[in-house]
């Protein structure tokens, strides 16, 4: 928002230069973007009176003019503007003036022949406007030859650009602004005051019928007759020029400049205009929503169509406006207006936030509206409003129809308790002045307080506040943390000690984050890229925990598992032509149970495609990686980590292949779940033949790695001694699993066995129904002695017997 500082000053009393205001504004939550300092456009530029216009000799289209700026001996000028004549008052660029506009330092120069000792300006040169098509004329008479034409043009000002934060509603007009100025300098505060205007208590003619008392809680209609439009006074002009409003006519430039002063958008509607769009005699003004169809075209000239989501001003229920956005062609303010009714309304923000988003506008109206006007002065805007159409328009307010469905004038306020003692835990010590630090007392907080516009009363229990926020502040201002960054805010950031804690320690991990750092470090040197998704996903499934206000409905419930997020990333890879996607991820899960909801940090992954290189060796053919070399990749991470994994079949989740799914175990504990991923779901979305994924519980992970046997590495020495291996080979059943004959055999042989390894598996002929081959390698080595077969026999003797009597099983060698 674009601040004058010159109608600041008529709002509140204070002597800060414009750099010092937009420091303390800037340190105060309310960033100046940049500081445009008019004085600096005409630095030099003076009042003259052309004397006499002569054609000049040599070029047809130049004057050499007789220009009196008070000095000893008239200006000679050479002018090129056609409308340059004797007996004007003009602006005069004298010798040495640097206009900044055009980058035109003046000079004492010879055009065509002729000496030329200044320059008339035009307003496009002196910043004005943004093209003239000559010099520019003053309009008064007998002005003071020579004086600084800066406080005639309105260039005696600065303006600052503000940024004000989406709570501050308040913040987007003069008044605003001016409260938060003296707030801060303990300036003192000028508002404007809202003149009362006679209006007969008569029949006006109107109606109000709105439909929609929630999304407009308050209208105000105002006739009013006689108006005369024309161009609005040099000094409204100027003001709204200083705003960035581009000047209408005396009506609408008043509603813009009660916008800009109150924070109130209004807006005037052609009274005869709404009566031909109703078609009857009488006026019923309604507010409603669209219905599907309607259409009508705004003052930007385009036709819209409407959604039913927009809120309509209607006229005889004909649209003629988007309540609070932008009214409509049809019924505007012309040049042969005669009567107007000027509407004040309120606007719900939720109602006007979706009318405009659903016409793809914003407007400096809408604006305010989203961010919530101050209910309680919008009376005040309306008067003010009315007196200046009397004053400046000639207007005559013949009848007043007012719809009102607020709350009770409580409503708008509200009290918060606030306890000293937490003021200054919250904000620790301050700089109380004279090198002193200390805590802030009663009396200053009370103060700052009271110069936002609170009333502040001390309550029956000691050191505690009760605080009642003003109407303007009430949507902001909540609870007491908010009354607290207040006070930390006015009393100034740069008033806040910085000083270090006086022992202070180097930072450091927690275990879980190293551990968790060891994790990624183990999976991605075993060729796996870390990958991180939201977690929102689509609401599809059965107990998934949906957000009740979502920002898209693509993203509107929260992730059950990592696994669908990563198989529509090895998807969206191959559409791509990136090839498969090998990768995991380390993130969080939720899921709803009896107790309420659950969460839990989860690790998964998802490998597939052609792991090999130099497909040329076989005529370009892929190679789908197989279940083993999928559990060879989890078997590297889990052999980096130094822990055992056990493997059992598992059939729980429907979309991995029910006869290549295992659950992983840890010592007793569930650790997660690898599988191949079900033939119909890969057919469905046109995935390669083989694609692994896995999923593992972080907690079981993390809890295992945290133990101390596991966390601190322990260096075994090599043995010195040869290695002597035996194999063994029998029928054993086919429901019995590896990972159990790996268990027993280990168990049977000792400390003297030092890897198991099989080598050999086979179904078919010449085995027994219901059993399969199978040869283990065992490896002895002993760490003191080369072992004997005398030491090897008995031993391997016994792995034999554990292995007949634990899963019958028929020996072969």
């Amino acid at each position: 928002m674009r601040i004058s500082l010159n109608w600041l000053r008529e709002l509140v009393d204070f002597t800060m230069t414009p750099e010092e205001l937009a420091h303390t504004l800037t340190m105060a939550g309310f960033e100046v973007e940049d500081i445009e300092d008019r004085r600096t456009w005409a630095d030099g530029v003076v009042v003259g009176k052309v004397l006499s216009c002569q054609p000049h000799p040599n070029a047809d289209k130049l004057r050499v003019c007789e220009v009196d700026i008070g000095a000893a001996a008239p200006l000679n000028i050479v002018c090129g503007a056609a409308n340059v004549r004797a007996d004007l008052y003009v602006p005069v660029a004298t010798v040495g003036t640097h206009l900044p506009i055009i980058d035109l330092k003046l000079r004492p120069t010879k055009l065509r022949g002729i000496r030329s000792e200044g320059m008339i300006c035009s307003l496009a040169e002196l910043g004005l406007a943004k093209e003239s098509a000559g010099i520019h004329s003053f309009e008064a008479e007998n002005l003071e030859l020579g004086r600084d034409v800066r406080p005639l043009l309105g260039l005696d000002d600065a303006i600052l650009d503000i940024t004000a934060t989406a709570n501050r509603a308040d913040a987007l007009s003069m008044v605003g602004i001016a409260r938060e100025v003296a707030a801060l300098t303990g300036a003192t505060l000028k508002l404007p005051e809202a003149v009362e205007v006679s209006i007969p208590d008569k029949g006006s003619g109107l109606n109000l019928k709105i439909q929609e008392p929630q999304a407009c809680p308050a209208y105000i209609g105002t006739t009013i007759a006689q108006v005369k439009i024309g161009p609005s006074p040099d000094w409204l002009q100027r003001r709204l020029q200083a705003s960035g409003v581009r000047p209408i006519n005396n009506v609408v430039d008043i509603t813009n400049y009660i916008l800009w002063e109150w924070g109130q958008p209004l807006h005037a509607f052609d009274r005869d205009r709404l009566l031909a769009v109703g078609g009857k005699d009488s006026l019923t003004i309604g507010v409603r929503f669209a219905n599907t169809g309607e259409s009508f075209k705004t003052l930007d000239n385009q036709t819209r169509t409407l959604q039913p989501q927009t809120l309509l001003i209607t006229s005889n229920d004909k649209p003629v406006a988007l309540g609070g956005v932008m009214g409509g062609e049809e019924t505007e303010v012309h040049d042969k207006t005669q009567n107007i009714l000027l509407e004040a309304a309120l606007f719900d923000m939720m109602a006007i936030r979706r009318s405009a988003r659903s016409q793809g506008l914003r407007t400096e109206a809408s604006a305010r509206y989203e961010r919530g006007v101050n209910q309680a002065e919008l009376e005040v805007a309306c008067r003010r409003a009315i007196a200046m159409i009397c004053e400046l328009a000639g207007g005559v307010p013949v009848g007043q129809e007012m719809a009102d469905a607020r709350p009770n004038q409580s409503a708008w306020t509200r009290s918060i308790e606030l306890r000293i003692d937490r003021v200054n835990q919250v904000l620790g010590p301050v700089d109380l002045g004279e090198d002193d630090i200390g805590e802030l007392q009663a009396e200053e907080i009370q103060r700052i307080l009271t110069a936002l516009g609170c009333k502040v009363v001390p309550t029956a229990q000691e050191g505690v506040f009760s605080v009642t926020v003003p109407p303007y502040r009430y949507r902001d201002l909540e609870r007491e943390i908010d009354l607290i960054e207040e006070i930390a805010r006015l009393y100034g950031y740069d008033n806040f000690c910085n000083d270090l804690p006086e022992e202070s320690e180097a930072g450091y991990l927690s275990a879980d984050q190293l551990l968790t750092r060891k994790l990624r470090e183990a999976f991605r040197g075993s060729g796996l890229t870390e990958l991180v998704h939201y977690s929102l996903v689509k609401p599809e499934g059965d107990a998934k925990i949906v957000l009740r206000n979502p920002m898209f409905a693509e993203y509107s419930a929260l992730r059950k598992d990592i696994i669908s997020g990563l198989i529509d990333a090895f998807q969206y890879n191959l559409e791509q032509g990136n090839g498969p996607l090998n990768g995991f991820e380390i993130g969080r899960i939720f899921w709803q149970e009896e107790d309420g909801l659950m969460e839990a940090d989860s690790l998964a992954g998802i490998i597939g495609g052609d792991p090999t290189l130099g497909r040329w060796s076989r005529s370009g053919r892929e190679q789908p990686m197989t279940w083993f070399e999928a559990k060879g990749v989890l078997e590297s991470v889990f052999g980096r980590l130094n822990f055992q994994v056990e493997y059992q079949p598992d059939r729980r989740d429907e979309r991995l292949h029910p006869g290549r799914t295992a659950s992983l175990w840890v010592q007793g504990d569930r650790l997660g779940t690898f599988g191949q991923l079900h033939p119909q779901l890969r057919k469905e979305r046109d995935l390669p033949d083989a694609v692994y994924v896995f999923e593992l519980d972080l907690d079981v992970l993390l809890d295992y790695l945290d133990r101390d046997e596991n966390f601190i590495p322990t260096f075994h020495p090599y043995s010195n001694f040869p290695t002597s291996d035996r194999d063994i080979a029998f029928f054993a059943p086919s429901a019995v699993h590896v990972a159990e004959l790996e268990r027993v055999m280990a168990k049977a042989a000792g400390n003297l066995l030092e890897s198991v390894e099989l080598f050999d598996e086979y179904k078919g002929e010449n085995v027994p129904e219901g059993q399969r081959s199978l040869a283990f390698r065992l490896v002895y080595r002993s760490s003191d002695r080369t072992l004997t077969d005398e030491d090897i026999e008995p031993v391997h003797q016994k792995v034999r017997e554990a292995l007949a009597e634990k899963f019958s099983v028929s020996l072969r060698s």
